[in-house]
């Protein structure tokens, strides 16, 4: 009989946090309730870590469904809807979807895997191969970065929701290396745990979520629009996707009552 025994070195193995598993982490701490997307060689290991946390997963039948589906599922929810693509071909796909909801101003994260850090960009024909991903990608979203180290994770992350939550929406592109999915992350900054945020708001401790404030819109300037339209005799209106805030937007500058004219009539 076979006994199978683990030396230190595999046990260390099992036991490591990869990147792709700490991101997911990551996602839920930053509120991510519903991930869109088809499971592929290149972002298995971010599928890894959905089964740890309270993520839900559906899978479209195609990459531009999956962006889509993202697009109504801010429309419909208010939240942020994610995406996990695979390289290339996954990427091309989605890009309908995030050309629609940048000129929306829909949120949407989308994150896909890319080559390896060494293949990256060499034109050698490794599987999934694009000339450019980044470069392509970055003329439909707001910003398209490539985490080239585990340490660089939740700095990135975070730069993703404070520009959600802080700027003009739209939808922000972040690619891993292969090789960097799977790279050991054990020592790079986890999210503080749900229940200690929970605990801090009775007062219990210091950690909060981040909180970012985006402009007001200038009052006197809203005040000019509202009148203008009030006047016309006949106008024509073309309302996109940020008109589930407006009325919060006006709220909080005093003008809700004029606004409310406007926006019921």
């Amino acid at each position: 009989m076979t006994q199978l025994t683990q030396t230190p070195s595999s046990l260390s193995d099992t036991l490591s946090l990869t990147c792709g598993e700490l991101l997911v982490q990551w996602l839920e701490y930053y509120g991510v309730e519903t991930v869109f997307g088809i499971p592929g060689v290149h972002t298995v290991e971010l599928y890894r870590g959905l089964p740890n946390t309270n993520i839900r997963h559906v899978t479209p039948r195609h990459e531009q469904g999956a962006g889509f589906m993202a697009d109504g599922y801010y429309r419909a929810s208010g939240k942020i809807g994610v995406c996990f693509i695979i390289t290339g071909p996954g990427m091309t796909n989605i890009m309908t979807a995030m050309a629609q909801a940048l000129a929306d101003s829909i949120p949407m994260l989308v994150i896909s895997s890319v080559n390896k850090v060494k293949d990256t960009g060499s034109g050698e024909g490794h599987l999934h191969e694009l000339h450019d991903q980044q470069g392509m990608v970055s003329k439909v979203a707001l910003t398209s970065k490539t985490i080239w180290q585990p340490e660089s994770l939740p700095k990135v992350i975070a730069e993703a929701f404070a520009l959600f939550n802080g700027a003009r929406p739209g939808p922000v592109h972040i690619q891993l290396p292969i090789d960097i999915i799977t790279a050991d992350a054990s020592h790079v900054a986890k999210p503080p745990k749900l229940t200690a945020i929970a605990n801090s708001e009775a007062g219990t401790n210091n950690l909060s979520l981040p909180q970012v404030t985006r402009p007001l819109p200038n009052p006197t300037q809203l005040d000019l629009i509202v009148k203008s339209l009030q006047t016309a005799k006949k106008s024509c209106n073309t309302l996109w996707g940020r008109l589930r805030r407006c009325r919060s937007r006006c709220t909080a500058i005093g003008r809700a009552d004029r606004c409310a004219n406007v926006f019921d009539n």
